[in-house]
């Protein structure tokens, strides 16, 4: 659960903290809405940069950055619809662009909501804490950079094979960077890592993306009215939301999902993971190449209960796509398919994650054999410029990209089919949240009462953590109020 509970001598410290550093801080409710945020800060937003490490970008938190790199003001939400001629099925898919939040990546947001309610509580201070963001790449990226416009110091942790841009980012903001054994699927020594962590060093706070309340909810409060929002724009007199889709990861953004489900009852959630490590298919293990979603393990923060259906992707496809998607030979292959040219072009907006959401979206929809009146909603969390290196390296490793690798490739991206995908019934959503148990319960010592919590008092339980958006804008609020002086 998300504790609330005062420090009030660290709130006026961490008060002053922000005062001397001029620092607001937005509320659920200005992410989600932008018209909201004050006009000064909307005028000292025209001459910053969109990953300038500016207090200011606290704001830009949110899907409805104007998709400019610097002084761009706030608009509708960023996104895209997938045309059938790429898809291969009827139903339109709907693909929120996280690549103009700051850093490139929605993450930020899902750091800021881990952040925010122990500032605001004074349980974090960021004049005398580190802050610790364990991640497999992006929310570590967004968690060093939150901490920089708060004036705080640090720690990234993830593994030694994670990108080339990643590490060179991170090299000029994160104060510390621990590098762990492995690559994405390699989560366990990531905890691992933590866990050494805390019993060494006792100026550190850990914001564990995989056990932290403030990631889902924050994905609740602002991922799902955008994607709301996006559906009720685009949907015709006989439009049906049939659900929504995104990998497991860290099981945060799957909450925009929970908040569609209790808007429109009749759709659905989706769950994939890597079909070389199907944990979440059938308790499976391995490695992978699809980076930004670590596994291994089910998150404390996944509502198993509240999960429909969930399917694997080879990483291969993920890859090959990588390159149709954006090399040359395959911007023209599309072309010859009936791609039009200017979406085309939009396709780098999709990281090798995104690639995956789009190609779980869909095997949903030929699951469900959707119609065109359907609709399906996913994420694109990053974009491609965090995998530049990739192509560098597929290039070294297979040879230049062809015109006959491209036809080869559009042809297995419309061959996608429905195997290794699994409607759940409850004994099968019992059956995930029980492998909580062997990482949440024997290795990092959360209690048995709570996981029976998740299960037999669901309503309550998950219903008390979203809920609780509302009572931190009013600790937002407040403190903004208080370092005003007010």
């Amino acid at each position: 659960m998300i504790d609330l509970t005062k420090n009030e001598e660290k709130i006026e410290q961490n008060i002053q903290h922000c005062r001397e550093r001029k620092i607001k801080l937005p509320t659920f409710s200005q992410m989600q809405n932008p018209e909201l945020v004050p006009d000064e800060i909307k005028d000292n937003l025209k001459g910053i940069s969109l990953w300038e490490t500016d207090p200011n970008n606290l704001f830009r938190i949110t899907w409805k950055n104007e998709p400019v790199s610097k002084g761009g003001g706030f608009g509708n939400v960023n996104y895209m619809v997938i045309p059938s001629e790429l898809s291969g099925v009827k139903a339109k898919i709907i693909a929120l662009i996280g690549k103009w939040f700051p850093t490139g990546a929605h993450k930020v947001g899902a750091t800021y909501g881990c952040l925010v309610p122990n500032l605001t509580t004074g349980q974090f201070s960021p004049s005398e804490t580190k802050a610790v963001w364990p991640s497999t790449g992006n929310y570590c990226r967004g968690g060093a950079y939150v901490s920089s416009l708060m004036g705080c110091d640090s720690i990234a942790i993830l593994p030694e094979n994670m990108s080339r841009e990643r590490f060179d980012w991170l090299n000029k903001i994160a104060g510390e960077i621990i590098t762990t054994p492995g690559s994405e699927s390699n989560v366990k020594e990531i905890f691992d890592k933590c866990i050494e962590l805390k019993k060494t060093r006792d100026d550190i706070l850990i914001f564990n993306q995989f056990e932290e309340f403030g990631n889902p909810l924050w994905h609740y409060m602002v991922t799902g009215p955008a994607a709301e929002e996006v559906f009720k724009l685009e949907m015709g007199p006989n439009s049906r939301l049939a659900g929504g889709v995104c990998a497991s990861g860290s099981a945060g953004s799957m909450a925009f999902a929970y908040y569609l489900k209790q808007k429109f009852p009749k759709s659905k959630l989706a769950v994939s993971e890597a079909l070389q490590c199907p944990t979440l298919l059938n308790n499976g293990f391995g490695d992978h190449r699809i980076e930004g979603i670590g596994d291994k393990h089910i998150p404390w923060i996944h509502d198993c209960k509240n999960t429909d259906m969930v399917m694997a992707v080879n990483d291969e496809v993920a890859i090959r796509m990588l390159r149709l998607f954006n090399e040359s030979a395959g911007r023209k292959c599309l072309s010859h398919y009936g791609v039009d040219i200017e979406f085309a072009d939009q396709l780098d907006s999709m990281g090798i994650s995104c690639i995956t959401n789009i190609i779980s979206a869909i095997k949903f929809a030929k699951y469900y054999e959707l119609s065109e009146d359907d609709y399906v909603v996913t994420i694109l969390t990053d974009s491609m410029e965090l995998y530049g290196s990739r192509l560098e390296e597929l290039t070294m490793e297979r040879g230049e990209y062809t015109e006959i690798d491209a036809h080869k490739d559009f042809q297995l991206l419309m061959d996608t089919s429905i195997e290794n995908m699994i409607e759940l019934t409850h004994y099968e959503k019992k059956r995930i949240h029980n492998l909580k148990y062997f990482t949440w319960i024997e290795q990092q010592g959360r209690e048995m009462e709570e996981l029976n919590q998740q299960w037999y008092e669901h309503e309550t339980y998950w219903g008390e953590i979203f809920s609780s958006a509302s009572k931190i804008d009013e600790l937002i609020m407040d403190f903004n109020n208080r370092v005003d002086g007010k």
